[in-house]
């Protein structure tokens, strides 16, 4: 019961933090390419983390772990970031942010394939109720779509989605923090290498949010975020935990409105407190 509290507090804290991602890329890819901000954040990233282990002094991985930690680096440090950051050079932040709620039907159903505990019958159905009210809120509150936007945010969730279960199941045998710092630092020579390639002809000029912007992505996105994530994933269960991502639109939306000035429809509030209570139901029965 302690370590199930202690994994949805944990997890809570990582879904405030990831809320802030999509309206922060945003910012940045309005000002930078789509690739050159995926490696760049991802190399910033890596760098601390890599200091991280090195002054903690964590033993290394096991080679077993290695495909596992591809996996990840795969979904979370590469996939995720570059299809997302891509996608919104089509669609608004606002837009974007309501896809996230598939990410607990694409989490759960990655941790049950990989062997976590399976939950009952009435956690898929708040599942698929919480889902469906956010995917309906999102057809409903935008009339200009884009099918290209779309398909890109789709594709981000399927492979956040693995990346999650499989950062969940190495958590238990590495600790969070450590899976998400060493993905970032198998992948550091291949984003770095993307970054010198895809790096704009000069940084100057850029604004001040666009700097801001890229320094949360690569420290709260991609490092800080995950020892939480992560955390609570392994303690309280993938396809349990991974409901509060239900949540992470509605933050989004309001960092959006706030942040970027999009509109927050009032809809948003009656769908935000269904959302809540699916997210109640599904803890009840995972």
């Amino acid at each position: 019961m302690t370590n199930s509290f202690s994994g949805w507090g944990s997890g809570f804290v990582g879904v405030l933090i990831f809320s802030g991602s999509l309206p922060a890329t945003r910012v940045a890819v309005g000002s930078l390419d789509p690739m050159f901000l995926t490696s760049v954040r991802a190399v910033l990233a890596a760098l601390l983390g890599g200091a991280i282990l090195l002054v903690l002094r964590q033993s290394k991985p096991d080679r077993a772990d290695l495909p596992s930690l591809i996996i990840v680096a795969a979904g979370v440090v590469i996939g995720f970031p570059l299809l997302t950051a891509s996608a919104l050079q089509h669609i608004t932040a606002a837009h974007s942010v309501v896809f996230i709620g598939l990410l607990p039907l694409a989490t759960g159903a990655f941790g049950v394939l990989r062997g976590d505990k399976r939950p009952r019958p009435l956690f898929w159905l708040f599942s698929v109720l919480g889902s469906l009210a956010v995917v309906g809120f999102a057809l409903n509150q935008n009339a200009d779509v884009s099918l290209l936007g779309d398909a890109l945010m789709l594709a981000a969730v399927v492979v956040c989605g693995l990346g999650y279960a499989e950062g969940a199941m190495l958590s238990r045998r590495l600790g969070g923090w450590q899976v998400i710092c060493w993905a970032l630092v198998l992948a550091l020579p291949l984003m770095a290498a993307l970054a010198l390639v895809f790096r704009p002809e000069t940084l100057s000029g850029l604004p001040v949010t666009v700097w801001i912007s890229v320094g949360y992505v690569s420290m709260f996105s991609m490092l800080i975020g995950f020892f939480f994530w992560y955390r609570g994933l392994a303690l309280g269960g993938t396809a349990g935990v991974g409901q509060l991502q239900l949540l992470q639109p509605f933050f989004g939306l309001i960092l959006s409105a706030l942040l970027l000035s999009e509109p927050t429809p009032p809809l948003m509030i009656a769908v935000t407190v269904f959302v809540v209570l699916c997210v109640a139901g599904a803890k009840r029965y995972a």
